[in-house]
C-alpha cells in the first residue's frame, strides 16, 4: 500500500471516529449545550482533516526537506489539535456515574474551553481564562463539566452581537473553598427575572422556528449539582452589561490536610 493511500485510510477512520464520537456525545449530554456546540465542533474537525491530508499530499510531492519539514510539522500540529479536541469529548460523553474524584478546577475548565473556543470565536466573542490558582476539589467531573458548559452556552446566548468571556478560577477569600466564575458582557437579567432563574421549568428562551428553545431545568440542574457538592451557586447582573455567575466548592481533604472520617 503505498503512503498516499494509507494517508486515505486513516483520514476515512478519522471521520468515522468523529462520527461516531458526535453521536455519543450528543446523546450523553443532559442539558443540550454541547448538542448546540456540535456543528462548530464538527466543523473545527473537517478543518483539521483538510489540514491533514493537504499537507501529506505536499510532503509527499515535494522532495525538498526543508519543504517537507514544513508539511510534517503542520501534520504534527494539527493531530495534536485533533488529539485534545477528542480527549474532550471522550471526557465529557464518558459516562461516570456517581463517582467523585480530587481534581483541579483548572484543568476542568480547560478541558470545556477546549470544546468551546471555536464556537465562541464563530459567535465573535472574545475569551479570557484568569487561573490564578489551582484548587483541587473532590468533583463528579462530568457533572461540573455539564455545568460549565450550559453556563458558557448561555454567556454566549446573552451575546448575539458578540461580547468578552471571562473564566476565573482561584481560592475563595478564606483559602477554604475553590471557586470558578463566568462573566459575560451580554444584555444582564433584570431584577425581577433575577429571583426565578433557579426555578425548575422558569425560561426566558423564546422557541425558534426550528422548535428549539430553553426548558427551564439548565440553571436549576447547575444549582443541583454544585449544592450536591455541598457548594453554592451565585449570580450577579446589571440589565446592558453583563451577568456574572459564580460556583463554589470546597476543597478536597487532602488539600486542606483535613483526615478523612
Amino acid at each position: 500500500m503505498s503512503s498516499l493511500e494509507e494517508l486515505q485510510r486513516r483520514v476515512s477512520e478519522l471521520e468515522q471516529q468523529n462520527s461516531e464520537l458526535m453521536a455519543q456525545l450528543i446523546q450523553a449530554q443532559r442539558l443540550g449545550g454541547v448538542g448546540q456546540l456540535a456543528a462548530s465542533i464538527t466543523h473545527e474537525f473537517n478543518n483539521i482533516l483538510m489540514t491533514v491530508i493537504n499537507y501529506s499530499k505536499m510532503g509527499l510531492r515535494h522532495k525538498d526537506a526543508a519543504t517537507r519539514e514544513k508539511a510534517f510539522d503542520r501534520i504534527l500540529s494539527a493531530g495534536q489539535r485533533a488529539s485534545k479536541i477528542t480527549t474532550g469529548m471522550l471526557a465529557y460523553a464518558r459516562p461516570k456515574g456517581d463517582r467523585r474524584e480530587d481534581i483541579d478546577l483548572g484543568q476542568v475548565v480547560a478541558d470545556v474551553l477546549i470544546l468551546v473556543e471555536k464556537d465562541l470565536q464563530m459567535h465573535r466573542i472574545r475569551l479570557q481564562a484568569d487561573v490564578l490558582a489551582n484548587p483541587v476539589c473532590t468533583v463528579n467531573v462530568s457533572q461540573l463539566q455539564q455545568v460549565l458548559m450550559n453556563l458558557i452556552v448561555n454567556a454566549r446566548q446573552a451575546m448575539e452581537n458578540g461580547g468578552a468571556l471571562t473564566i476565573g478560577v482561584r481560592l475563595s477569600e478564606d483559602s477554604t473553598m475553590g471557586e470558578i466564575s463566568i462573566r459575560d458582557t451580554g444584555v444582564g437579567i433584570p431584577a425581577e427575572t433575577l429571583r426565578k432563574i433557579f426555578e425548575p421549568f422558569f425560561t426566558t428562551k423564546k422557541t425558534d422556528a426550528n422548535g428549539q428553545g430553553g426548558n427551564g431545568l439548565g440553571l436549576s440542574f447547575c444549582r443541583d449539582v454544585i449544592e450536591s457538592h455541598k457548594g453554592r451557586l451565585r449570580v450577579e447582573s446589571t440589565v446592558g452589561q453583563g451577568t456574572t455567575f459564580t460556583l463554589k466548592l470546597p476543597l478536597a481533604a487532602a488539600a486542606t490536610g483535613r483526615k478523612s472520617a
